[in-house]
């Protein structure tokens, strides 16, 4: 007996016994499946190629499923789509929910920053300089928050629909009419005019700066290279520039240690007047060198076709010596600036969106409304659960240079609010409290009319006082 099994233990196995396919687990039987396939197409077996078995497609027919848009809230803002991005960061589109106003956020990173010039310098002068100026031409900074964890700075601005670069750019000539043009250029002399008068030389005036709102009000923005003067400062003595070479004077392309402010301004101011009724530059060069070495000649020509009164202005403007150069009040009594112009050709409109090619232009916030308030018949199951885990909240921010206030003068201050008749107003003028007492009087008789859907707001309520979520 003893002798049988030990013989049975010395008989060899056979080498390559086939293992029963319904006893192997789906995963691996799919693997050996495959590992067949694989070593068949290696082999001497393949008559008809590799494509037999690999379907080949392009990528063109390939449908890809859109990802659903998720509510991301920073603070009280609803942030929406990708507006533009520049050499500092991202230029998104938010929502504010107290007022339901349109705004526009710079999101700046303090690592990238770091890795620029100057760069957290000028984000903060920047912030400084907004903070003080209010005027129709200039942007607007209505709200600053900052996020200490994630490193990141949100300068939120009022919404400008469009820049003047863009516009420029979606037309073959590079030009407006003349009479748009003037339009813009009065409000551009508008805008200087009051930063000069609080002291402030923003030394980088081009196209590229200047945005324009939907009803065609010019806003001059990005003072990250600007200047303000001493308020007790003799002149406008200037010694540093950083603006665009193609929009700098003779004196910084030569180099000179000190300069005229406001004078760098008039003649930047000049080349863009130039540039958006001619379509070109009065100065060019294949590299900065030979442009600056242009620029320090101070030789151009106007094109004929600007008229002699246009001519006129332009060389006042780009005047090589800056003591000759026009001031702001002679630009103002200047033939041209006063002369109504005639509307002979058609204006160059707002482009459609460069993303979603919406020619309207219409709010990016609307999908993460829906996302946030929204739902249909197939979602209707998803108010029993946790909806609110998909609504990113950050709440954690500390808003540069606020005081908090005691818990005391909080409450007192809310009293006195409830008692007086003040009213928040909306950058367009409308009143905030109209908005937020129907938006209430909505939400109430949807929740009563839906039970799942008043489940869903009291967590929301909850969800805010208590801890929230990281981007």
């Amino acid at each position: 007996m003893l002798h049988g099994a030990e013989q049975r233990r010395q008989e060899p196995e056979e080498p390559d016994a086939e293992p029963d396919p319904e006893l192997m687990l789906p995963a691996f039987r799919d693997y050996l499946e495959m590992d067949e396939v694989i070593d068949y197409i290696g082999g001497d077996n393949d008559p008809m190629g590799v494509d037999t078995f690999i379907h080949r497609i392009d990528s063109t027919d390939v449908i890809y499923q859109p990802r659903k848009k998720r509510a991301k809230i920073i603070g009280k803002y609803l942030m929406g789509d990708l507006l533009g991005e520049g050499s500092y960061g991202k230029v998104k589109e938010m929502l504010d929910t107290d007022t339901l106003c349109r705004r526009a956020v710079k999101i700046l990173k303090k690592k990238k920053l770091r890795r620029i010039p100057n760069g957290e310098a000028n984000v903060k002068k920047e912030i400084q300089l907004l903070r003080r100026l209010r005027h129709k031409n200039v942007i607007q900074l209505v709200d600053v928050l900052y996020n200490e964890e994630k490193q990141k700075m949100y300068m939120v601005m009022e919404y400008c629909v469009c820049g003047m670069q863009e516009m420029l750019d979606s037309v073959h000539d590079k030009k407006f009419p003349v009479f748009q043009a003037h339009g813009y250029f009065c409000q551009l002399i508008d805008g200087l005019e009051y930063l000069h008068s609080q002291g402030i030389v923003h030394k980088d005036i081009k196209p590229g700066n200047l945005l324009l709102t939907t009803d065609g009000t010019l806003k001059i923005s990005d003072l990250g290279v600007a200047e303000a003067l001493h308020p007790f400062a003799e002149d406008d003595t200037c010694r540093t520039s950083q603006g665009s070479p193609a929009f700098q004077p003779p004196e910084i392309a030569n180099g000179l240690d000190t300069f005229s402010g406001f004078k760098v301004d008039i003649w930047s101011a000049g080349v863009t007047l130039y540039n958006i009724t001619t379509g070109l530059y009065p100065f060019e060069g294949d590299n900065i060198y030979k442009l600056f070495e242009n620029i320090g000649k101070g030789d151009y020509t106007i094109p004929e076709e600007c008229g002699p009164l246009l001519a006129d202005l332009l060389r006042g403007m780009l005047e090589y010596d800056p003591v000759k150069r026009f001031s702001i009040q002679q630009i103002r009594q200047h033939n041209w600036f006063r002369k109504k112009h005639a509307q002979m050709e058609t204006p160059v409109p707002i482009p459609p969106s460069p993303e979603t090619k919406d020619k309207w232009r219409s709010m990016t916030v609307v999908p993460y409304l829906e996302d946030l308030h929204g739902y249909n018949d197939e979602d209707e199951d998803l108010f029993n659960e946790d909806v609110e885990d998909e609504i990113i909240y950050t709440q954690d921010f500390t808003v540069p240079g606020q005081v908090q206030m005691p818990e005391e003068e909080i409450e007192q201050n809310g009293q006195n609010r409830s008692k007086g008749h003040h009213k928040a107003m909306c950058m367009n003028g409308t009143e905030a409290g109209q908005f937020n007492s129907k938006a209430k009087t909505e939400r109430r008789s949807s929740s009563s009319s839906n039970p799942s859907r008043k489940a869903s707001t009291s967590s929301s309520k909850i969800r805010k006082l208590s801890p929230c979520k990281q981007q």
